[in-house]
């Protein structure tokens, strides 16, 4: 049985037709009925579709014949955006080959890079395939040369069109005579991968495994290894793509689980399950699991009714059992309320969650303004992680600062070198290397801070190119720099929840934009307000807020000037007064606009 499972799945950079393709494969080997076949069909959010993205990787069992033969195949569908490269890894992990899918009009992207290193590293077979062949601007033999230049070897490049059908049945026969069976035997000890997971209203965790070896079935007794935990399977099957019951799951096989384990955090992506009986020799059978996601982008996310504060909670955690690379933990701000400090990978990560939040919870909420982590080394040398600048310490106790860079890769056309190599090295970048696509394209390597691509980078590249350019990047680590608190200052009083770490060479222009912003935002009062930015003791920019003026002179009905100049004195007095001692009570609008996303 085991000989006859092929396990693959379908990586390339975003918008170059995997899910289109995926549809044509279910549509080939009779997965789905006819009448039930739709775009993106396994693109199960709503927001996928809308937005024409990959966001969860999906399984699916396909059942197809050759030569007789009758075969299974495992297909994984997955992201295509650098934001979701972690699913791609954990999909991997769980396959023996790929189909690596390039867009016949826009070839080689940075993104396609990306991906094929990560197989690569996994020792994994690869086909390439060349798609969208019916497109006008397709170039198929220009496309394929890059592909060669790229996986050496002379063979041929399998040339479709997912669209209209055209070759998909070669990639069916290719994935079998290409791609090696699994390994393992049904006969071994149980020893099951959790690759990802998701939250049933009914069922409760629904766990997706891949089966390295044994077998599962219903009543099965077993072990999580990582969080120590026994449980009874309750369900198994398999994704045609709805969920069908099997009566087990054996060696090689990609499918899913019903345990009576009704804590979320005990089903972990990337744990091992064993059987009862093994627990003793579990750190044997313990598979290499993933390494540990890393968030890059922080950001607070708040309820817009702070009565909401527990219903955020049980959705976040919810959302967290579906995508690992999602974290948080709890925060309060002064101007927010009880909230959360949540980890993304990136910008496109934070905004789907958002999205997510409201959409399947039906919970509004407040996105403050995104950053990221820093390493702090104190003078008494020890280390401390800060995320917001509320947990910055005095200067006075600071040896310096780190922040952390990624190494980038950005492909585009040679015609745009210029301005893409000035908006990197504006951005603080390093440049590394150029290295030629082929005579018309190329790779631009450089090394930048990941402060400085966090809000309008990628709209600036794609104005840069002309939309031609993409990117792709990675955490190298992190470097010193010269960051700063920056404060605002409302009328002498200083405003926690507006202050910003920041690039000390910016501070001066971010302040004078948040201090202008402020002057249009605050409601006037009865006196003078100073707004300021400071950072320390020194302000770097400031602006006043006239105060409402009362026509003190208007009962004047005539009579010597003194006695208008006496009342106007006497209001100035007063005026001069409430400033010194007046408070501002900042509306809530105002912080939002300060603080919000974007």
């Amino acid at each position: 049985m085991i000989k006859n499972i092929r396990n693959f799945c379908i990586i390339a950079h975003i918008d170059h037709g995997k899910s289109t393709l995926a549809d044509r494969l279910l549509e080939l080997t009779s997965t789905i009925e006819e009448r039930k076949m739709k775009d993106q069909v396994l693109d199960s959010m709503d927001l996928e579709r809308e937005r024409g993205i990959t966001i969860k990787m999906q399984p699916v069992r396909m059942d197809y014949k050759l030569d007789g033969k009758e075969y299974i195949l495992n297909l994984i569908d997955t992201p295509g955006h650098v934001d979701f490269q972690y699913e791609v890894s954990r999909s991997l992990a769980a396959v023996e080959g790929v189909l690596l899918v390039v867009d016949a009009t826009q070839g080689i992207q940075a993104q396609t890079l990306a991906n094929l290193h990560l197989a690569i590293e996994q020792g994994l077979e690869i086909i390439p395939v060349i798609n969208k062949i019916d497109m006008p601007a397709a170039d198929p033999a220009k496309v394929e040369k890059e592909i060669k230049s790229l996986l050496g070897g002379d063979d041929e490049i399998l040339r479709v069109s997912a669209k209209t059908g055209e070759n998909v049945e070669k990639i069916l026969k290719a994935v079998v005579e290409q791609l090696p069976a699994p390994k393992g035997s049904e006969g071994a000890d149980t020893q099951v991968m959790i690759f990802d997971s998701m939250f049933d209203t009914y069922q409760g965790v629904l766990t997706h495994v891949r089966i390295m070896g044994g077998s599962l079935k219903r009543g099965d007794k077993i072990h999580l290894v990582g969080s120590m935990q026994n449980t009874e399977v309750l369900e198994v099957g398999t994704f045609m793509p709805e969920r069908k019951t099997k009566d087990f799951l054996g060696s090689g096989e990609i499918g899913y689980l019903v345990t009576t384990a009704k804590d979320l955090s005990a089903v972990r992506v990337g744990d091992t399950i064993v059987s009862e009986k093994d627990i003793e020799k579990s750190e044997e059978l313990r598979l290499p699991g993933y390494k540990e996601v890393k968030p890059m982008v922080f950001a607070g996310i708040y309820p817009k009714n702070t009565e909401e504060h527990m219903e955020l909670r049980g959705a976040m955690g919810k959302i967290n059992l579906n995508d690992a690379s999602f974290v948080f933990e709890p925060e309060r701000s002064d101007a927010l309320g009880p909230g959360f400090r949540a980890g993304f990978l990136g910008l496109l990560h934070l905004d789907i969650i958002q999205e997510r939040i409201s959409r399947e919870f039906d919970l509004e909420v407040i996105v403050t303004t995104p950053s990221v982590e820093y390493k702090v080394l104190l003078k008494d040398t020890k280390t401390l992680d800060i995320r917001r600048p509320q947990e910055l310490p005095d200067p006075s106790v600071i040896e310096y600062i780190e922040e952390p860079w990624v190494a980038m890769e950005v492909v585009a056309p040679t015609e745009f070198v210029g301005s893409l190599m000035g908006l990197l090295q504006e951005r603080r970048g390093v440049y590394l290397a150029t290295e030629y696509l082929d005579e018309s394209r190329i790779v631009l390597k450089y090394e930048l801070p990941l402060s400085s691509i966090l809000t309008d980078f990628y709209d600036k590249l794609k104005g840069a190119s002309k939309g031609y350019a993409s990117m792709a990047w990675e955490f190298k680590g992190y470097r010193q720099a010269p960051i700063v608190r920056m404060d605002i200052v409302i009328a002498d009083s200083k405003e926690e929840a507006l202050a910003q770490l920041i690039y000390e060479p910016d501070a001066q222009r971010t302040g004078r934009q948040i201090v202008a912003r402020l002057k249009e935002l605050l409601p006037r009062q009865m006196f003078v307000i100073k707004i300021q930015a400071a950072i320390g003791g020194s302000v770097i920019a400031g602006e006043r807020l006239s105060a409402m003026r009362k026509d003190v002179t208007a009962k004047l009905y005539g009579g010597d000037i003194t006695r208008k100049r006496k009342l106007l004195e006497k209001q100035k007095k007063g005026k001069k007064k409430m400033m010194a001692s007046g408070k501002v009570d900042i509306p809530g609008n105002v912080y939002l606009d300060i603080l919000k996303q974007g």
